[in-house]
């Protein structure tokens, strides 16, 4: 189902968007990789798309069980929500109608090399990706990707980007820390019963009222898993080169609320959740 294969994210503020970078740093030391360094001013691109999964689809950010591509945080041209499209055009207007958004709902790490190939057949100058929710927020954990295929399924992605754009800057995003939604949902009869009855994100989700040892220990692992893939993003984002800049973790440090969430399946993002990951995405990226 798309809810499953799709990133977390919240209504995430703007005022926030500084404070989840301040913390940057520590959230880098407790991954193992490191913080972003300052971006190396440059022009701004011409083109932009996004490759991803449901987050950056816009899933249930302007109607019921729907992709909402206008008010995606990447390529969205929605004024409320001030995408990294809509920055870019501010200073660089020659962008204007070049958002192509190449996510879908439900996608995996193991889709990615078939979005590049999309991207590069459009010639984009710029690419987003933010992919690996689906990855570890599955129907169970044994079902969660491995960090070895998610990072194999990775290069081989950047691999058909480097070839075949040389010269698109691409960016890398932390996937959302998951065991934040189930901390702050937990306690939400309403969100309880929409994560069981459309069984969103077992691995992390499943028996969310128990404080059971084994519970525990299941969403620490999951958690973990989150941690790794973003970990490989970091690494492989450096052997990519001076083209390729990820976020330092500033997405999976910040702590949402679950108002920030959307109530209808207390799992996306909704429009102003959409505009602050726009807001901290852009900040931790090539500073056009």
């Amino acid at each position: 189902m798309k809810m499953e294969g799709a990133a977390m994210s919240s209504t995430w503020r703007g005022s926030a968007a500084l404070a989840a970078l301040t913390a940057t740093a520590l959230l880098a030391a407790q991954l193992g990789t490191a913080t972003p360094a300052a971006a190396a001013p440059g022009p701004p691109p011409g083109s932009i798309a996004s490759m991803g999964d449901s987050i950056s689809r816009g899933f249930n950010a302007c109607g019921w069980y729907v992709d909402c591509p206008s008010r995606s945080f990447s390529t969205g041209t929605d004024s409320a929500v001030n995408s990294q499209y809509l920055r870019i055009k501010a200073v660089n207007p020659a962008i204007n109608g070049r958002n192509l958004n190449d996510a879908k709902s439900g996608a995996k790490v193991a889709d990615m090399p078939g979005q590049a190939a999309t991207v590069v057949s459009q010639g984009a100058a710029y690419v987003t990706i933010l992919i690996g929710a689906n990855d570890a927020c599955t129907s169970s954990e044994a079902s969660m990707t491995s960090v070895a295929a998610f990072r194999s399924s990775l290069d081989s992605a950047l691999g058909t980007l480097k070839a075949g754009l040389p010269d698109a800057k691409v960016q890398l995003i932390s996937i959302p820390d998951i065991k934040r939604l189930w901390q702050v949902g937990s306690a939400s009869s309403s969100a309880r019963s929409v994560w069981s009855l459309f069984g969103v994100c077992q691995s992390m989700l499943a028996n969310p009222s128990s404080t059971a040892a084994a519970d525990s220990a299941r969403r620490d692992r999951v958690r973990q898993r989150v941690a790794d893939f973003n970990g490989q993003l970091a690494s492989a984002c450096t052997a990519y080169g001076a083209n390729c800049k990820y976020d330092g973790g500033a997405v999976f440090g910040y702590q949402f609320t679950l108002s920030q969430v959307s109530t209808w399946d207390y799992f996306h993002p909704n429009a102003s959740g959409q505009a602050v990951l726009a807001s901290i995405t852009y900040a931790a990226g090539f500073g056009w």
